[in-house]
């Protein structure tokens, strides 16, 4: 389900900042994949991307189109990171992005970029997990360097936690 999907071909505005894609392989299924991207965010979102003051306790995705996904901290502070745009278990999750050029929260889905994670079969036992950074020109004059902060060497810091989360989670450390 979907509120509003992106469209195949992007305008000139949206062209002239590319989205930025970095993928991991995971040793399980997509659809286990999907599972624990979904259930264990606190597991792979790097500690120092926060938007609450105090230490973040939970995030939470609200599971359909229009949902919010959102942090917690320890005094109980609620922070919005942005909107669910999509939720197709196990292929893709689509987010609005809501932070400006400072990294402040926003409560514009008009000035918000997206982040799309999609979950690809790799044989039967293998997935191929990509998150992108879409739409980064929304953020305006801010974007080439939000789009620039975010770009780097694949799979950047929230895949290769999310591949160590799957590993733990597989040894038994992390309870599924």
């Amino acid at each position: 389900m979907s509120i509003s999907p992106s469209p195949a071909v992007p305008d000139a505005e949206e062209a002239s900042v590319p989205p930025v894609r970095k993928q991991v392989s995971v040793p399980v299924p997509a659809q286990r994949a999907f599972e624990i991207f979904a259930g264990h965010p606190l597991g792979w979102w790097p500690s120092d991307h926060k938007l609450v003051p105090g230490q973040r306790v939970r995030i939470e995705f609200e599971k359909w189109p229009g949902g919010r996904w959102y942090e917690v901290d320890a005094d109980a502070v609620i922070a919005d990171w942005g909107r669910v745009l999509v939720w197709e278990p196990p292929v893709r999750i689509a987010l609005s992005w809501r932070i400006d050029g400072r990294w402040r929260p926003i409560d514009d889905d008009d000035k918000a970029s997206e982040i799309v994670v999609t979950f690809t079969p790799d044989g039967p036992d293998r997935s191929i997990v990509e998150l992108s950074h879409e739409k980064l020109h929304k953020h305006g004059e801010w974007a080439v360097s939000i789009r620039a902060a975010l770009d780097g060497p694949s799979p950047g810091d929230t895949l290769a936690k999310f591949a160590t989360l799957v590993d733990q989670v597989l040894a038994g450390a992390v309870a599924p």
